[in-house]
């Protein structure tokens, strides 16, 4: 069995409530999660007091502790940690942003989005993906999946059976919609 059918197959047994399941999953994905980390905690300010290691065991213990989870496979585990990764750091920038009163958390979106050359409030962004998911909620997802959750089109395109090209069609729209809104 491939390492993605192993995952998928624990996914499955986590999903089945099988005891002993999550403590065999982590050591397969630890290593993609903490990717996935790091690349969030690189669009962080230098002096972020959450590290890219407690970020992944925060989402970690989050995802295989929710009941009645159905997870379809790696893809979407995947796509869900994404998610978790991004409230848990809008959640500490909320947070950070009530005690000091500060401008809030600062990022600065890569080349998948283009906004080099401004930094972008954490929340601020997550408000504006919010309001994308109510208006293009696929739109909304393929953000979610191909900036949060690192997936390549293929993935996004399977996580949400659709084409490959109607996913980079649907990108292409989604990046300059959230490039208008957070240059306001």
């Amino acid at each position: 069995m491939s390492r993605r059918e192993d995952v998928t197959a624990l996914l499955s047994e986590i999903s089945n409530g099988e005891n002993g399941a999550p403590e065999r999953l982590l050591p397969l994905v630890y290593e993609e999660l903490r990717r996935l980390a790091a690349g969030y905690m690189s669009n962080e300010r230098p002096d972020h007091t959450l590290q890219a290691t407690a970020l992944v065991h925060d989402a970690y213990v989050r995802l295989v502790d929710w009941e009645n989870v159905s997870w379809q496979n790696r893809a979407h585990f995947f796509a869900v940690a994404a998610r978790v990764m991004r409230n848990i750091l809008v959640d500490h920038a909320v947070k950070r942003k009530a005690e000091k009163r500060d401008f809030g958390q600062r990022v600065e979106l890569t080349e998948n989005i283009s906004f080099r050359e401004r930094e972008i409030d954490l929340i601020e962004l997550d408000q504006a993906l919010e309001s994308l998911a109510k208006i293009e909620p696929r739109q909304h997802g393929i953000v979610e999946l191909r900036f949060f959750g690192g997936l390549s089109i293929d993935e996004t395109a399977h996580v949400l059976s659709i084409s490959p090209a109607t996913v980079k069609r649907e990108w292409a729209i989604a990046k300059t919609w959230l490039y208008r809104r957070l240059s306001k």
